[in-house]
């Protein structure tokens, strides 16, 4: 806990408030919330314009209000910081009421924002425009990750302190010939779920504001950020022209065992939880590297030396050799001379620019949240979290030949095709559109083309519908409270203490408030633009009553059924993810926000995998419901089973917990 410190404030004026016990801290916080108030009355009072300039205001505000929230005692540079994001965001308010931006063409360091579609919420980003950018030609973006900072309430203004120095001077603009930016990533998650999504935010926020070339776009990072390169880089290989990890770790498991005080070692975990590792590995995605060049680096004293290694071992057992600059003698810092030859070799890949076109292409992947390399597209999986290959390549004809599938039953070509031979078998091709992809199946053991990609439907699990069920929460969802009258007193009063607790965590650890409504102000709107995160029971959650005759669950008053799971319902609720019936191309979920919580968000950044999968059976300690609270020790549930759906979204494969 932090000690509060006197500020230079006169004595006089001290010695008049202290005596009605107000400590000058308290004096200036209350100063600072009023101060704040003021500014959202400004920013809200703005004309129309674009939200990211709004949200370049808004940051400052931001920053204050999670502050105020959740500190409960500031040191005197907190107050610093605290009271200069007033005057920022002041300043910049009144800058956009009489439509002056002088922030947009400053050089050197700057402070922005954007606005994520995930919740909402304004969310900040780190600028660094060197004394080059003149913004006449598309320049590099190298995007940089930072590493690991414990989530507080000062999280935002501490990390906008980096990059704010007002909006005028360029004293910080370096001699370079790239643009970087600097997502916040929601401070602490590796820059999973929702982390993950800020950082593609971002990269538009910084194209939108300036002239980005999109084909040198370098992904880098060092610690945690280096994992988040590791994590981003391998699993979109054809977004990044190189990445450049500098010691990150790329597993669960035998990162969980470095030697370090506290560390939470991740043992054998349930089936359903082991196989969900292969959704963030970054391990498993080691094939990949050879789409998108890597140049690591790391101190050869480095405690963490082993994931390089285990990574180089990844690389080997793919073909390929990993580029891993070492720095004698250092430990987890940045080697000023290794990072320059690290940027170096960046350099030389970056000035060539990302081939989109390769004659060669071998990806590899574990679920359809990461299905695109260049031109290949993969539509369905025969399972998901087994790993999934293919091996292309293709000539100046238009001929394709596949040499290797594995795990896949679907798949499009973005490329001229004239010819496709899987596998030593010739496919037979219809008249392809023009400019679309093609699309091949595997029905009943023989591969046949389905024709051109954009009239197809897909149905089953698919990009951007696969789960497990915190997927739901790493693009736009609203959470729906129910207000009827419930089934059964006990699981609604527990679906209500599971919204709150995802309430708070969402706040607290990402970094927005969560975005709820209650049941009767959901609009047609919501329903096809959002993942409706349904809370309640049929009776008293109106919108679960309605998706529910195709749910792939049987809930009556009494009984529930999930796969061959069935429980009384009494006491019993189901918790899952699958696709909409509402609505295509969206998820619903019921009775659960992310399934890590407050322990895990409080801990490490590498315990925020996946705890249910796609589905659970929870018991309901319903006596233990209606005093829970965020402080609480524990949660009222009990997971009975849990495990993942079929890739048609309808058979529950059961899994002992």
């Amino acid at each position: 806990m932090k000690t509060a410190h006197a500020l230079a404030i006169p004595l006089v004026f001290v010695a008049a408030h202290c005596a009605y016990g107000i400590e000058p801290h308290d004096i200036a916080i209350e100063s600072i919330r009023n101060d704040s108030r003021q500014m959202m009355a400004r920013l809200s009072n703005l004309p129309a314009m674009r939200s990211e300039l709004r949200a370049d205001a808004e940051v400052f505000h931001k920053g204050i209000a999670w502050a105020l929230r959740y500190e409960t005692t500031f040191g005197s540079n907190d107050v610093v910081l605290l009271k200069k994001a007033v005057i920022r965001g002041s300043q910049r308010a009144d800058a956009l009421a009489v439509n002056q931006r002088p922030w947009t063409t400053k050089k050197g360091k700057v402070l922005r924002g954007f606005v994520s579609a995930v919740d909402g919420s304004t969310q900040p980003y780190g600028v660094i425009v060197p004394q080059s950018y003149d913004g006449t030609k598309p320049m590099r973006l190298d995007v940089v990750l930072h590493g690991s900072s414990k989530p507080v309430g000062m999280s935002e203004l501490r990390f906008g302190a980096r990059f704010d120095e007002g909006d005028d001077d360029a004293r910080t603009a370096p001699e370079a010939d790239y643009i970087e930016i600097h997502p916040l990533g929601r401070v602490e998650n590796c820059y999973r779920w929702a982390g993950e999504t800020d950082v593609f935010e971002a990269i538009e926020a910084a194209c939108r504001a300036y002239r980005i070339d999109r084909d040198r776009v370098v992904l880098r990072g060092m610690s945690m950020g280096a994992s988040g390169t590791w994590h981003l880089g391998l699993k979109y290989p054809d977004r990044f022209v190189a990445i450049g990890p500098y010691c990150g770790y790329v597993d669960t498991h035998r990162f969980s065992e470095t030697p370090i005080p506290g560390f939470i070692k991740v043992g054998p975990l349930p089936p359903h939880q082991e196989i969900g590792l292969h959704m963030l590995d970054s391990v498993d995605y080691a094939a990949n590297a050879g789409v998108v060049p890597v140049i690591a680096a790391i101190g050869d004293k480095d405690i963490f030396f082993q994931s390089h290694v285990h990574m180089g071992e990844a690389f080997a057992s793919e073909g390929l050799k990993m580029v891993n600059l070492i720095s004698p003698g250092t430990g987890h810092v940045i080697d000023p001379v290794v990072h320059a030859e690290q940027m170096r070799r960046i350099g030389e890949y970056s000035a060539n620019g990302i081939n989109h076109s390769p004659k060669q292409l071998r990806f590899v992947t574990w679920t359809l949240k990461y299905n695109r390399c260049h031109w290949l597209e993969l539509l369905a999986l025969g399972r998901h979290y087994e790993r999934a290959e293919m091996s292309v390549s293709a000539a100046d004809d238009g001929s394709v030949k596949v040499s290797e599938l594995k795990n896949i039953t679907r798949f499009a070509i973005h490329r001229p095709l004239t010819r496709l031979q899987l596998q030593g078998v010739e496919i037979a091709l219809p008249q392809p559109t023009p400019g679309e992809g093609v699309v091949f199946s595997l029905i009943n053991g023989k591969w046949r083309c389905d024709g051109s990609r954009n009239p197809i439907v897909l149905t089953g699990k698919r990009p951007g519908l696969q789960g497990p069920i915190d997927d739901a929460f790493a693009t736009p969802f609203l959470c729906v409270r129910g207000t009827g009258k419930p089934w059964n007193a006990a699981i609604n009063a527990w679906a209500t203490a599971n919204l709150r607790r995802f309430e708070y965590e969402w706040a607290r650890y990402m970094r927005g408030d969560l975005p709820v409504k209650n049941d009767t102000e959901v609009t047609e709107a919501d329903v096809r633009g959002k993942n409706l995160i349904l809370f309640g029971d049929p009776g008293s959650n109106p919108w679960i009553a309605k998706a529910l005759p195709k749910l792939p669950v049987t809930w009556t008053r009494d009984q529930v059924r999930l796969g061959s799971n069935v429980q009384a319902a009494t006491d019993h609720a189901p918790v899952f993810i699958c696709t909409s019936p509402l609505a295509a191309n969206r998820y619903i979920v019921i009775n659960s926000g992310h399934t890590f919580h407050e322990k895990e968000f409080a801990a490490f950044n590498y315990l925020l995998y996946p705890r249910l999968g796609d589905w659970a059976m929870m018991k309901i300690q319903s006596s233990a419901v209606d005093p829970w609270q965020p402080s609480s020790a524990t949660f009222p549930e009990e997971v009975i089973r849990a495990g993942y759906f079929d890739e048609t979204w309808s058979n529950a494969r059961v899994m002992e917990p």
